[in-house]
């Protein structure tokens, strides 16, 4: 107790130093949450950065200009000296930008994009709910191939850890995916602070997507083969270990990607389809939450207990053991006093 209690007295501090580092280092002027325009004539010293809108050059930013969650549009006036980042959105160029131009497209900001290309932005064309359904029902069928091809120890440990501990779970994962978007700003702003770091944001964001994605993914799957098992019954057990994780799996992604397929089919149904629809939605956020928690508890499947707390032998069997194995010797009764027959004395 006393050197958890010394380790994390330890972290708090490297935590506030970070802290203390980083607000001497950034000004308050080069981090705003919200949109932001650098007006015509105007020169900003860099790196500016936003956060959840868009940033409009039509001045000079004398360094890096990085937006989050929105796009960084240059006007013809503009100018930035240093790159132009866009995490989860979009760089509109119509001026001049010195560095790298690194935009990583999203939807955020599309009708500052629509006003500068003159409206010629194509709009894209929505596909059905059957085919969308479809299309994700094979996907996911296909990933789960994939994992009980290839990481199938892992996927059993994170079933392990959701039959032990199922709302758990849960808690952890919707934990989890509060803290994705509030982890992944902090990484960008902790790297926005050096000319070295800014480099390295889009690979950041990269590597935090891909690990939260594979995490989810891997816990979906094992909720799927959880539930798969628990329907099939006697007749999954009959097949063996692969033949009961490859039944519990696709039969357990027929029941929520097929809630899907049964929501898309009733599209045109207002009562009945909106219904479905809820119903489907709610499971897979119960599904992928569980999932994905368990997926961090496991530590991705490595670890297949939900705590670290191991239940003790239980007292009887410990006089058949001996106190130290040992190669070629059996176990054996410890020998025991003999009773004392108390009608005879002995």
């Amino acid at each position: 107790m006393r050197r958890l209690v010394l380790r994390a007295t330890a972290a708090a501090a490297v935590v506030l130093s970070f802290v203390r580092f980083a607000a001497a280092q950034v000004t308050p002027d080069s981090l705003t949450l919200g949109g932001r325009e650098v007006a015509a004539g105007q020169t900003v010293q860099g790196p500016v950065v936003v956060a959840g809108g868009n940033l409009v050059v039509r001045g000079t930013i004398e360094g890096s200009a990085i937006a989050i969650a929105g796009d960084v549009v240059v006007d013809s006036s503009g100018r930035v000296t240093g790159d132009a980042i866009a995490a989860f959105g979009d760089v509109l160029n119509k001026g001049k930008i010195g560095g790298a131009v690194r935009p990583l497209t999203g939807t955020f900001g599309a009708s500052v994009r629509s006003l500068l290309n003159g409206g010629d932005v194509k709009p894209v064309e929505p596909r059905s709910p059957m085919s969308l359904a479809l299309g994700w029902l094979t996907v996911m069928m296909v990933i789960g191939l994939g994992v009980l091809v290839f990481a199938s120890p892992y996927l059993e440990g994170v079933v392990d850890v959701l039959e032990q501990s199922f709302w758990r779970s849960f808690s952890v994962g919707l934990l989890g995916e509060l803290g994705v978007l509030p982890a992944i700003l902090l990484v960008i702003v902790a790297l926005a602070i050096t000319v070295i770091g800014v480099l390295l944001i889009p690979f950041a964001i990269v590597a935090v997507v891909l690990a939260v994605a594979g995490l989810a993914t891997l816990g979906f799957v094992a909720v799927a083969r959880l539930t798969g098992g628990g329907l099939a019954g006697r007749r999954t057990a009959q097949l063996g270990a692969r033949g009961s994780s490859l039944r519990g799996v696709f039969v357990g992604l027929l029941i929520y990607m097929g809630l899907w397929l049964l929501a898309a089919a009733l599209n045109d149904v207002a009562v009945a389809g909106t219904v479905v629809r809820l119903l489907a939605l709610a499971a897979t956020f119960v599904a992928a939450t569980a999932g994905f928690g368990a997926a961090i508890l496991s530590r991705g499947g490595t670890r297949r207990d939900a705590s670290v707390v191991t239940a003790p032998a239980p007292a009887s069997d410990a006089g058949w053991q001996t106190p130290t194995p040992v190669a070629g010797v059996v176990a054996a009764r410890r020998p025991t006093r003999p009773t004392v027959d108390a009608g005879s004395g002995r």
